[in-house]
């Protein structure tokens, strides 16, 4: 029996603007999580981030009907493209007004399974240097706390993050080498202690 989930991205975008709606909805399920956590770890607020998530897919199915999405076997990386511009939108706008989005709920972007092994102490440990990273990383600069999340914690090769944030590789290389040089001055200049065992 055919299936439509074992389609491809490409196939399935080609299917879509054929009229086959069940083809998105694959695609959508296939990429929200990934989509939605890139959005979320730079907003953090989750009530903007389902709105650009939303905003996001609005744009995907427009640009798809006008035909300006280019197979390349790229979609993910379209998507996160489109998603990063419409946030870079958000926060110009923002600028414009004044005004500074904050939420207090605070999402523990550096929540991993692997770690679920461990005795309660270690995770105690764990957690509070987590907690100590994660306020160090807010005290770079912006482009060095993108290159960070983007590698670190959704996964995108240094070639995946020059094309979502357009600049070379060699830039993005360079931020994230920045980006660890500072983050360790932080750490001497607080005289943190980062190791857990």
């Amino acid at each position: 029996m055919f299936r439509l989930d074992k389609l491809n991205d490409n196939e399935l975008v080609q299917r879509f603007i054929q009229g086959d709606q069940e083809s998105l909805e694959i695609l959508i399920v296939r990429h929200k999580s990934r989509v939605y956590s890139y959005i979320l770890l730079i907003v953090k607020n989750q009530d903007l981030a389902e709105d650009i998530f939303q905003d996001t897919f609005i744009k995907v199915i427009r640009s798809l009907k006008r035909g300006k999405y280019v197979e390349n076997g790229k979609f993910v990386s379209w998507v996160l493209r489109i998603a990063h511009n419409l946030i870079i939108d958000h926060f110009r706008k923002e600028k414009l007004q004044g005004t500074i989005s904050n939420d207090s709920s605070d999402v523990d972007i550096f929540n991993s399974q692997k770690f679920s092994e461990q005795t309660i102490e270690d995770q105690m440990v764990y957690s509070q240097i987590l907690k100590e990273v994660k306020h160090l990383v807010k005290e770079l600069p912006e482009d060095q706390q993108q290159v960070i999340y983007m590698r670190h914690y959704m996964g995108l090769s240094f070639k995946e993050i020059a094309e979502q944030t357009e600049v070379s590789i060699n830039t993005a290389l360079g931020r994230m080498r920045y980006a660890l040089i500072n983050l360790r001055k932080l750490v001497d200049e607080k005289k943190l202690n980062l190791t857990a065992f």
